[in-house]
């Protein structure tokens, strides 16, 4: 019975993060095939264990404790086979619970500046991950190296060069976003003086530094990060943390002595307030 409802539980609770979108803010939305796919196998599963439950016979039931409990004893004089012991058992059902228990008490927390302003921001990673294989948080520059061999990761780049590098005028969408911004972090050089138009939120530094800045997922939430350029802004123009914008202007470069180095950079020459996106994450395409 206990497997059952373990089992249920996490297929309903899947269900319900897909159905109400939130599930966007934990993985890359190209794998959701993959939730899918866990949330019915969990379920026929769940199924199979209830119909088990129900179609036990109470005589064989007993007659199985009884047969258990004498395993035990004899696993006590010689060794153990498995989770024989009722608080190994336990402790397998604490852990197999343990994510429907975070996922239904623990809510999700939508992103915003004061995300940025709490922890900072690094380039290129955050030093509480540094040394932490499991947990790369990442910002200004997607970096998706981590996940491929140099080689591998070269013709990649090449790839994507080849797709991007002979535009004149580059339009950044929801779906070619981490993509691109890789490709002006890793090459910086041939994108300046190119025209550029993309959207985000204003985060604006305590030395009134200005990013335009888009949360995204690069595979699930333990790589997730915010990505995007600092921008100058137009003569005269007003803008606060947590503003969404469309900013148009040319890629140029200059030396940033916060990081010490030379970062891309919009010079901006519009900038336009527009609503916040239904989905305010971007992800990264494979």
């Amino acid at each position: 019975m206990i497997r059952f409802l373990i089992l249920a539980g996490y297929s309903g609770l899947m269900m319900f993060l897909q159905v109400t979108g939130k599930l966007d803010q934990f993985i890359n939305v190209h794998y959701q095939y993959l939730a899918v796919l866990s949330t019915v196998i969990s379920l026929l599963l769940a199924l199979f264990q209830l119909f088990t439950w129900v179609k036990e016979d109470p005589g064989k039931a007993e007659e199985h404790k009884e047969h258990q409990h004498e395993q035990e004893e004899h696993d006590h004089a010689d060794h153990d086979h498995g989770l024989k012991r009722p608080y190994q058992r336990m402790i397998a059902y604490v852990l197999l619970a343990l994510p429907i228990v975070v996922g239904t008490l623990f809510p999700t927390v939508s992103l915003s500046t004061t995300i940025v302003e709490a922890k900072g921001f690094q380039f290129p990673l955050s030093k509480e991950s540094v040394g932490d294989p499991q947990m790369e948080t990442q910002y200004l520059q997607p970096n998706t190296s981590l996940y491929y061999n140099k080689e591998d990761y070269q013709k990649q780049m090449t790839e994507l060069m080849n797709k991007y590098g002979n535009q004149e005028s580059l339009t950044i969408t929801d779906e070619n976003y981490l993509e691109v911004m890789e490709l002006i972090y890793n090459y910086p050089s041939e994108f300046i003086g190119r025209k550029i138009h993309y959207e985000g939120f204003v985060f604006q530094t305590q030395t009134q530094d200005t990013f335009v800045f888009r949360f995204g997922i690069i595979h699930c939430v333990a790589d997730s990060g915010v990505f995007g350029l600092r921008v100058n802004l137009p003569p005269d123009a007003q803008v606060a943390n947590d503003q969404w914008l469309a900013v148009d202007g040319v890629i140029a470069s200059e030396f940033y002595a916060p990081f010490k180095r030379n970062l891309p950079m919009v010079n901006a020459t519009s900038i336009t307030p527009i609503a916040p996106p239904e989905n305010q994450y971007v992800y990264r395409t494979f």
